[in-house]
């Protein structure tokens, strides 16, 4: 997909499968393994920097991470910018920034901030005229027809029910987003189900998202007959990294080198093709 049909493509209903990244190497992966879009892992970002998902780092540095992936895939990016990082103005000039640096889409939860991991406990949602006026706010900053904002909705999380995240979805529709992520950590997509049911029914059109990283098991198929537009997936690759690394050194530290490893870990010359350096030098 060129990143130009993204916001196209989600409301003609096509289904679309983003994988998380946090970095060029990770975005050229996902591009090289065909998937629709990557995700900008709020959760990948701060493990890379070593820091827990709490709302440490600042929006230059979430900011600066997309603008690496952009720079290395062509692939669509969806920016995890948590709750917007600060107050209305804040709002304001986090869209403009990520609008001017090629990034298709923001998606802003509607936790208070600063935000806990959603799958921590401790998260509180925030008032939701508070959550609309950061959608209003961030709909009329952008400047192209093309930018998304995506509401991301915290209402299974933080234990306020269907009831709530329907109302809310209402809400959020009306403030113009342009399409609704609900989030669940149930270990079964029951909650995902029940509310794309009741949103259907109520007459909300907008896309769909869903983050299946604890109903795993479910498919992208299960999750589109739902109603589901793109399925996220969210922080397996930060995840696998961490293993693969693990691996590696235990390997290093029983057996003195790297000789165990090398079958199981990507050759130089792999890496070389990766990122471009099996093409011909140039002259100046």
């Amino acid at each position: 997909m060129t990143r130009s049909t993204l916001r196209d493509s989600l409301r003609a209903g096509n289904r679309l499968r983003l994988i998380g990244a946090h970095d060029g190497l990770s975005a050229l992966l996902a591009e090289r393994f065909g998937f629709d879009g990557t995700w900008a892992s709020g959760l990948g970002i701060s493990a890379v920097h070593g820091l827990p998902d709490e709302g440490l780092l600042t929006m230059t540095e979430f900011h600066a991470a997309a603008v690496q992936m952009r720079q290395a895939s062509s692939l669509p990016i969806v920016a995890d910018v948590d709750s917007g990082f600060g107050d209305y103005p804040v709002v304001r000039r986090m869209v403009r920034l990520y609008e001017e640096a090629g990034i298709d889409a923001v998606c802003i939860e509607d936790k208070q901030f600063p935000k806990r991991n959603s799958f921590q406990d401790g998260n509180h949602l925030e008032h939701p005229d508070i959550a609309v006026r950061r959608i209003e706010t961030a709909k009329r900053a952008q400047r192209g027809d093309d930018f998304m904002v995506i509401a991301r909705q915290e209402s299974m999380i933080a234990g306020a029910g269907l009831d709530d995240a329907v109302a809310r979805a209402h809400r959020y529709r009306e403030a113009g987003a342009d399409a609704l992520l609900i989030h669940s950590r149930r270990e079964d997509p029951a909650e995902v189900a029940d509310y794309c049911a009741r949103v259907r029914a109520e007459g909300i059109r907008l896309p769909l998202v869903c983050i299946p990283t604890t109903y795993h098991s479910t498919t992208a198929d299960q999750l589109w007959s739902y109603g589901i537009s793109a399925v996220v997936y969210a922080n397996q690759l930060v995840r696998a990294s961490t293993r693969a690394m693990e691996l590696v050194l235990e390997s290093l530290s029983a057996v003195g080198s790297t000789s165990e490893m090398e079958p199981r870990i990507a050759s130089l010359g792999e890496l070389f093709a990766l990122v471009g350096m099996d093409q011909p030098a140039t002259t100046p």
